[in-house]
């Protein structure tokens, strides 16, 4: 075992004429060592890194300009939905005014209907009054010529005679059939 533990020792201090060999110290292989990684990855990671960082800038880019144009059509849409609503608002307020003056109209219309109705009914109950009252005053004379008549009957049956009767009952039926035509 001593063998292999100085075998290594010799392999760190073998001379560096050009040959292929160890270097154990690190302080120095270190740097080295990282600079050529770097290098390397720079060289073959270059395109690659490139190749990421613009598919992410045109996404990022995308999404810009995505958003720019959702933007303008929500203020699109946001200047169109105020425009109806200013629309809408004018048509409510018009038919609201519409509807007071037509509530007025009508109310007018009504005042003036039920006038006109008023005064007709007034009519004809004024008309109604004086037919019942022309009937009431037709009727009473009626009463009033039939006793009479019933009353001269009776005068002339007790105080005539036949013969006298008869012409007499004949000259009145006579002069009531002329007044019953003038009545008429």
């Amino acid at each position: 075992m001593k063998n292999l533990t100085d075998s290594f020792v010799y392999l760190g201090h073998w001379p560096s004429a050009g040959s292929f060999g160890f270097n154990t110290d690190i302080l120095a292989t270190n740097p080295i060592n990282l600079s050529v990684v770097f290098g390397v990855l720079i060289f073959f990671g270059k395109g690659v890194l490139n190749d990421l960082l613009d598919n992410r800038k045109q996404r990022i880019l995308n999404t810009i300009r995505n958003s720019e144009e959702l933007r303008e059509g929500a203020i699109q849409q946001l200047e169109n939905a105020r425009a109806r609503l200013r629309k809408v608002e004018m048509e409510a307020d018009q038919f609201r005014v519409n509807g007071y003056s037509e509530i007025e109209r009508e109310k007018v219309n009504l005042i003036n209907s039920t006038s006109r109705t008023l005064k007709q009914l007034e009519n004809y109950k004024n008309e109604t009054i004086l037919f019942e009252q022309q009937r009431t005053i037709n009727q009473v004379r009626e009463r009033v010529f039939q006793q009479a008549l019933q009353g001269a009957i009776g005068t002339l049956n007790s105080c005539l005679s036949n013969e006298l009767h008869l012409r007499t009952i004949n000259a009145n039926i006579g002069m009531f059939g002329t007044m019953k035509e003038i009545t008429d």
